[in-house]
């Protein structure tokens, strides 16, 4: 039943297997985002703002090595994808394993350089003033969970690779109602403050891995591990290295945005900017789950036709992926720019945030409707095994354009500078983009399909 279930990635409508492959990737994102969102809320109002720029401080830390499981995930996920549509369960059984022992040696190792200069990160990412303590209570104790963090972004991506979205759908739930059920007794309850918010989100993460350890264990998934599939493989591991390196890249990158967004608004509006740009940081996660839902939904569709060479499909895949996503941006952009007031109040009672918030939402949010192009572009070299492409793609958006966008334009402008970095940084993405996947459809994909369909 479960190798049927794969398959389906190489006959189903491309249509069907969007919506069924976006759809709970989608629902998973979302109830994933409205925790973060509903956390900063539930630490806004019951601990103060200050308590908001502090999470904002540690998010990108604790993100970058866990993201070390995600990076894995991926790039596992691609060959197991592709292994899966070429028929190679071995293959696909060995890779899973490989993940398993990478992500836990190198999460661990990170974590105990992480505890160890902690002192010296948390100013480095903008933790300083009044928000430095609150910082380093919730920086300590999330990074004792960030181990089992890593291993669940590892498991959701091989879960989506094998066509499994469902499955990878409860998984990001789960940690999601823990956490925001634990907030409420640890914060409003015990009054545990920052400590408090913090085991609820690490207690949430053992909850997730549980249940990721269930499905592998009980004959849902494809993958039959074996002592044999735990010995790395040079092979498997060069290739998932460079894939992963992708994502990786992409998420030191935010990290290191982080560090200069946070280090240049407190610079120019204290710990109020700081605040602020913690709520839209909030709004992009949760906003944008349906772009990110279909990104993550045509990342297996592709993968999989592409391994069984099916070029056709993928180009399919690629056009209806481009235009649901778009559409849905569209709508993401009109709602943001009608009711960011109501948004920046929804977090805080702080009037200058109050006030300063709405704008700098609408100036983040003002070239959302072409950004899935960006997205889209950029994973699918990442699902057809082309980490050269897809690594440079990656870090048009963040760090060619965006990060020397913000470090100039505040020089001209102020914090106006720092919020019209974003759009601008959007559009020059895109465009850049668009032209490597036309070109690449044009050169790889068309001739095969012409020697298919003859």
């Amino acid at each position: 039943m479960a190798k049927v279930k794969s398959a389906e990635l190489g006959t189903e409508s491309i249509d069907k297997l969007l919506f069924k492959q976006a759809l709970p990737s989608a629902i998973g994102i979302l109830v994933m985002s409205l925790n973060i969102v509903v956390d900063t809320i539930f630490v806004g109002n019951w601990i103060g703002s200050t308590a908001i720029a502090a999470i904002n401080v540690v998010l990108p830390v604790s993100f970058f090595i866990s993201a070390l499981g995600m990076a894995i995930g991926v790039g596992g996920g691609s060959i197991i994808s592709r292994a899966l549509g070429a028929d190679n369960l071995y293959k696909a059984s060995k890779t899973f394993g490989n993940e398993i022992v990478l992500t836990l040696s190198l999460v661990s190792l990170m974590v105990i350089f992480g505890l160890g200069f902690a002192d010296t990160l948390i100013p480095a990412f903008g933790g300083k003033g009044n928000i430095f303590e609150s910082a380093k209570i919730y920086y300590q104790i999330i990074l004792y969970g960030v181990p089992i963090l890593a291993l669940n972004m590892m498991g959701s991506n091989t879960m989506r690779a094998e066509g499994k979205p469902k499955f990878a759908m409860v998984a990001m739930i789960i940690p999601s109602i823990i956490n925001i059920l634990g907030d409420y007794m640890l914060i409003k309850v015990f009054d545990y403050g920052m400590a408090g918010a913090a085991w609820a989100t690490t207690l949430s993460y053992t909850f997730s891995f549980f249940y990721m350890l269930w499905y592998f264990t009980s004959g849902n998934s494809e993958l039959q591990l074996k002592l044999a599939c735990f010995k790395l493989d040079k092979t498997i591991l060069r290739e998932i290295s460079a894939l992963g390196f992708v994502t990786l890249s992409r998420q030191a990158v935010v990290s290191i945005v982080y560090l200069i967004m946070n280090n240049v608004l407190f610079n120019l509006g204290g710990e109020s900017a700081v605040a602020v740009y913690a709520i839209i940081g909030r709004m992009l996660m949760f906003a944008l789950f349906p772009v990110l839902g279909i990104t993550q939904g045509f990342l297996p569709i592709a993968g999989y036709n592409y391994g069984a060479n099916k070029p056709f499909r993928v180009r399919e895949s690629i056009n209806k992926a481009i235009l649901y996503a778009c559409i849905m941006a569209i709508f993401i952009f009109a709602g943001i720019q009608i009711f960011a007031p109501n948004i920046a109040a929804v977090f805080t009672k702080d009037a200058h945030v109050l006030k300063e918030a709405p704008n700098a939402m609408r100036w983040v949010f003002a070239a959302i409707p072409i950004i899935a192009l960006q997205l889209i572009g950029a994973a699918y070299f990442q699902a057809i095994g082309k980490a050269k492409p897809a690594l440079f793609l990656t870090l048009t958006r963040q760090g060619f354009f965006f990060i020397p966008l913000v470090l100039i334009l505040p020089n001209f402008f102020g914090e106006l500078g720092v919020w019209i970095s974003f759009p601008l940084a959007d559009t020059l993405s895109t465009i850049v983009t668009a032209y490597f996947l036309n070109k690449e459809i044009r050169t790889d994909l068309k001739p095969k399909e012409v020697k298919m369909m003859a």
